[in-house]
């Protein structure tokens, strides 16, 4: 039911089908951009916090910020949708190129 259309030829349908998905559109979005707000508090508090160290702060802090990457492609630029596949391989593929070139550059140093 995720990507059903409605064709009938009753044109009332199909409006009450669109508002029924645009409606749950809006509130996946508004979910997501609730849980950023959360994480970004999460994050704040952490680093507020005097009792962390910073050897739990960064990887907490660089597990939030991957989860709102993730929202962030996911809900609001639409990539969990169809036909978005060949922009999801491209995007992939430079964040796969991105962090092999990172590890190898934090390899070449260290040694």
């Amino acid at each position: 039911m995720a990507n059903e259309q409605s064709n009938s030829a009753n044109p009332n349908v199909d409006l009450k089908y669109r508002r029924k998905k645009n409606a749950e559109e809006m509130k996946h979005q508004v979910i997501s951009f609730t849980l950023m707000i959360f994480f970004t508090l999460i994050a704040f508090a952490a680093v507020g916090i005097e009792g962390f160290s910073h050897w739990f702060i960064k990887p907490v802090i660089l597990l939030l910020a991957v989860v709102q990457v993730v929202f962030q492609l996911y809900y609001f630029m639409h990539m969990k949708h169809k036909g978005h596949g060949t922009i999801a391989l491209f995007l992939f593929s430079g964040l796969a190129v991105g962090l092999i070139t990172v590890l190898v550059f934090t390899t070449i140093v260290w040694l």
